[in-house]
């Protein structure tokens, strides 16, 4: 028989505070017990959960969770899963830390505590940091090098004007011409790889309008036959931007998911309000999140790490355009994410509406 707790109501009140979701399971893996956070967590009240089998509530279709939960039955160990994707009854997937502890009345397990800790905020938040600090750092090595090529290129192209200028045959100057040319195109290469150089001139902006802009532009380069699906939230403020390069940084989005996409492909708008959001490390009242959906073969996993890189180009023409996005977009205090598989890669574009001074 197990031992009553001392004060129930003392242990339930310092349960439903904690952040963690609890569950308590019998020995068949019936539903005793969750605290709040665990309502929360699965959306669902504590009267229509209990009784239920942790298999009806910890679905996941590997089988991770119960295994272990059969795996502590059987040894008396507890066992930990970090960042397991746990899917929820609403089709919802999240990432979890799952710990299951049994606990023994004598010599024998009687019941199982399982804690679940949410990690999808920490694993994004840390994910926005290196994608921020990786941008940085590409963009100092390109600063570095481009300093590297431009001082011998105009060397390079002012000893051939001179050489053309001393050539005894006129016929000779179609050489020095190629040298100019191609210097002035190594150039051309080098200033584009550095990105826009221009301060950003700051104004309120209306997100729509730069939204409506890119897509006639897509639409005027892909055709009729482009399907673009568009779903607005009207009630979105202004934010403090530069139109223009808002326009360039989506443009350069919007124009990878139409070549992913194909000719008859579909690409998705969606722009909505988040509240209390973090980018990088830095927490905003209010966040603008554009997301831009095309139905195309996704992003190779090979290149899914370096996609904000310069010069890492993939099949869908990706190349220059979203590292230059995401330069634009920091500019603003933003980020650009992405998920991508077979058939559904989603670029979010996350803009404060209040931006920090420093």
């Amino acid at each position: 028989m197990n031992p009553q707790p001392s004060n129930p109501s003392m242990e339930r009140r310092v349960l439903d505070n904690l952040s963690t979701a609890i569950l308590l399971f019998d020995r068949e893996f019936n539903l005793l017990f969750i605290n709040s956070a665990a309502e929360m967590l699965f959306g669902v009240s504590a009267r229509k959960m209990v009784g239920n089998h942790a298999a009806e509530l910890l679905y996941c279709s590997s089988g991770i969770v119960r295994n272990n939960l059969n795996r502590s039955l059987e040894t008396g160990q507890p066992f930990t899963e970090r960042e397991h994707q746990l899917e929820l009854q609403e089709g919802r997937e999240i990432t979890v830390d799952c710990t299951v502890i049994p606990l023994r009345s004598g010599q024998y397990v009687s019941e199982f505590l399982v804690e679940i800790q949410q990690v999808d905020r920490q694993l994004r938040i840390t994910r926005e940091e290196q994608i921020l600090s990786r941008n940085q750092a590409s963009r100092a090595l390109v600063k570095g090098l481009a300093h590297e090529i431009k001082n011998p290129l105009g060397g390079l192209r002012g000893a051939a004007q001179l050489l053309e200028r001393e050539l005894p045959d006129q016929s000779l100057t179609e050489y020095t011409q190629i040298i100019i040319e191609e210097a002035d195109r190594l150039q051309n290469l080098v200033d584009t790889m550095l990105g826009p150089n221009r301060i950003p001139e700051m104004k309120a902006v209306n997100v729509h309008q730069v939204m409506e802009r890119v897509c006639s532009l897509v639409q005027a380069e892909s055709g009729p036959n482009l399907n673009v699906i568009k779903n607005y939230d009207p009630s979105i403020p202004d934010l403090n931007g530069d139109m223009d390069q808002l326009i360039q940084a989506f443009l350069n989005i919007v124009r990878n998911g139409v070549r992913a996409a194909g000719p008859y492909g579909v690409v998705g708008i969606t722009s909505r309000v988040l509240r209390q959001f973090t980018i990088g490390n830095i927490r905003h009242r209010l966040v603008i999140s554009i997301e831009i959906c095309d139905n195309g073969p996704g992003i190779p996993p090979e290149l899914q790490e370096r996609v904000f890189f310069p010069l890492v180009s993939g099949s869908n023409g990706m190349g220059l355009g979203l590292s230059i996005s995401q330069t634009l977009i920091n500019r603003h205090q933003g980020l650009i994410e992405f998920t991508s598989k077979p058939g559904e890669t989603v670029f979010r574009v996350l803009l404060p509406l209040e931006q920090v001074d420093g």
